[in-house]
Formats: C-alpha cells, structure tokens, sequence
C-alpha cells in the first residue's frame, strides 16, 4: 500500500495538467485570436483597376462633318458642228486628253472643195477689178473727150468689184472655218469617257448626241452641304482666307484629298435648313473622281487653349455630363462638365475640368466617387509593351 501511493500521486498529477493543456487551447488561443484580429481592425476592399488621362490644354480644330459628291471642274459633250461621215477616231475611252488634241476627223473633201471654189471665186473677181480699174484710168485721162456718165460709172464698177473681192475673203474665211471643223479638238484637258460613235457613223451638227464627253479632274470639285446656323462662322472664316476641306471615303477611314472652300451658294435651301458649299482640291493622283461620294470636313475655326479629355472619359445621366477624376490619394472623384465640340474622340470641355487633372478614360462601371483606384500608365519606351500600375 505505501509503494502504490507515489504512483497514484503521478497519475492524478498528470491528469490535471492534461485537463489544464486542453483547456487553455481551447479558451486562451481563442481569446488571443480575437485579441489579434480586434488589432488588425476591418478588410480593405481592394483598389479598382482603371485607365486615366491627362486634360490637356491645346489648340482644337472645329470641324464642320457633312457628305458630298466630286463633280468635274468642267463637263463638256464634244458635238460635231458639220455635217460629213467620220474618217478617223483619234482618241481612246478613258485617256487623258490636253486641249487642242484631235479627237474624230470628219471627210474633209466636199468642204475642201467648198474653200477652192470660193478661193477661185475671189481671184475672178480681182482680174475684172484690175481690168475695171484700166478702163477709169482710160476714161480719166481723156478728160473732156470722156462724158462725165461714163467715168461715174465706171468708178462705181470698180468700187463693185472691190466689195465683191471682201465678199469673196468673207466666204473664204468661212470655208475654212467649215473646214477645220472637220477635226473635232478637245476644247479642255481632261479625261474621255465613252465614245458614242465609231469610224464610218454620219454625224450632223443637228443632233443632240454627242461624240464624247470630256471631264476636267484637275483640279475638281466637290460640292456638299452644311447647316445653316454654321453660316455666320463660315463667312467670317472665309474672309480671313480660304477654309481648309478635307475629303474622305464615305466610311470616314482614309484620307482622299485637302483642298479650300471656293464658293459658298447664294442662297440657304429653305427646306432642308442648309447651305451648299464648293470646294476645289489640286487630285494630282486622281483620288477624287467625278460622281463620287465622299465625307467632308471643313475647318470653321481653331479653338486657342481649349481643355480637351477623350471621349471615353465623358459620362452620361439624367442630370447631365460628368467625369471621374483620380485625386493624390488614389480616390475617384465625380465633377459635373459642359462639353461644347466632340470630334475625332476628343471632347471640348468648357466647365468642371482644369487642365493637369488625371480623368479616368476607362473601367467607370465599377468606381463610385472616393473609390480607391489603381491606374495603369503605359511606359514611355516603344521598346517595352509593359503596364507598370500606380
């Protein structure tokens, strides 16, 4: 019984600190882990990933968008103005052709004959003037054995023969004239279209039908129209200087060519509220073409020091335009805006914006104003597509 005493010690000894051990991982390890988190305080919720840009202050081109259509610089319908059958066609459909070039030559052989008879005509006529004139000279050199009748008449044959003989050149020139119709010329530069005749046809000067039509593409035209209320601006630019128009494919994408406003009509049309416009481009490369259409734009004026954001950073609601802007501490900011021009994804701001201010472009739905935001700026080197976040 004495040697069993020490050991019955050992075991309730040990099974009070077991109990003790237990105890304190279930109730002292929980304490301090609610001490520990108490410290720690409520998550964060994280930053919100966004695109920002800077407002900028710089000169804005207003543009002046619209749709139009080339038309030559001069449109002509080549027409024969004698009558004959064609001999030769000079030309071919679609060449470019200068002014003066031959295009049809018609049977020049009953005019020629026309101009030899009227030629033969005016030399008959000199022979009796010349011989008309010996008989004055006869009649006045007899003096009194010549009667006073006889010399007033035969002045006044002379004087006969000479209108005759300017009668006789009145219808050579014509002759000729008739003649050198027969080789129908290009009247201007410019581009052949389709012929309406071929070798062999009988034209007459009588007809409407042509023998070609001729367009002149350099320079060429472009007329398109524009609102009314833009009037003002317009005439006001115009007097500084011919305005600047740019024309481009319907789509918008590609440039065609630049040229200047040259007349603006002199009337509005009362029906659609716009005025049309004429402008003039150089098309040394024949990008513009007659007939077609194209998206115009014309500068009216160039706003100095203008605050400019991209339109992406303008955002819609019922009460009206407003922006996000990013402040030092990485908070989202809500400013009401008035943007007057939006052209080319660029937005005029007049009110709510300074220039320096980073407006967030990008990832919008999900910020609210004082969200903490994380921005990406894309670096400065082309050789590196990295995005480092701020």
């Amino acid at each position: 019984m004495k040697k069993s005493r020490p050991i019955l010690w050992i075991l309730i000894i040990a099974a009070v600190a077991t109990a003790g051990y237990y105890g304190w991982q279930k109730f002292g390890s929980h304490d301090a882990g609610k001490a520990q988190t108490a410290q720690k305080g409520p998550p964060h919720a994280p930053a919100i990933p966004v695109s920002v840009s800077p407002v900028q202050k710089v000169d804005f081109p207003v543009f002046l968008t619209g749709l139009g259509t080339v038309q030559g610089f001069n449109t002509v319908q080549v027409r024969t103005r004698v009558d004959g059958q064609i001999d030769k066609i000079a030309f071919t459909e679609g060449q470019m052709v200068k002014q003066g070039d031959l295009l049809v030559e018609i049977d020049p052989r009953p005019f020629q004959a026309v101009l030899d008879q009227a030629k033969a005509k005016k030399q008959q006529d000199e022979a009796n003037l010349a011989n008309a004139n010996l008989d004055l000279q006869r009649y006045t050199k007899l003096g009194e054995f010549a009667t006073r009748q006889q010399t007033d008449t035969q002045r006044s044959t002379v004087a006969q023969l000479t209108a005759q003989i300017a009668a006789d050149e009145a219808a050579i020139s014509n002759a000729q004239t008739q003649l050198d119709y027969t080789q129908v010329k290009a009247p201007i530069t410019g581009v052949a279209g389709l012929r309406q005749v071929d070798i062999g046809n009988i034209v007459n000067a009588v007809t409407q039908t042509g023998i070609v039509t001729i367009t002149q593409v350099e320079p060429i035209a472009v007329i398109f129209t524009a609102p009314e209320d833009q009037l003002p601006y317009i005439s006001e630019g115009q007097k500084a200087g011919a305005l600047k128009v740019i024309a481009f494919t319907t789509d918008g994408k590609k440039t065609l060519a630049e040229g200047k406003l040259a007349v603006i009509n002199n009337q509005v049309d009362t029906t659609s509220g716009t005025i049309r416009l004429k402008a003039v481009f150089d098309n040394k490369d024949h990008a513009l073409w007659p007939g077609q259409s194209v998206s115009t734009r014309l500068l009216v004026r160039t706003l100095k020091d203008a605050t400019v954001v991209p339109d992406d950073a303008v955002q819609h609601s019922t009460n009206g335009l407003y922006a996000y802007t990013v402040n030092q501490d990485n908070k989202a900011e809500v400013h009401k805006i008035k943007v007057s021009y939006a052209i080319d994804g660029r937005s005029v701001v007049d009110e709510g914006l300074s220039p320096g201010q980073q407006v967030i472009t990008g990832g919008q739905f999900k910020v609210q104003p004082g969200s903490l935001v994380s921005t990406a700026v894309a670096s400065s080197n082309p050789s590196q597509n990295k995005v480092r976040q701020e």
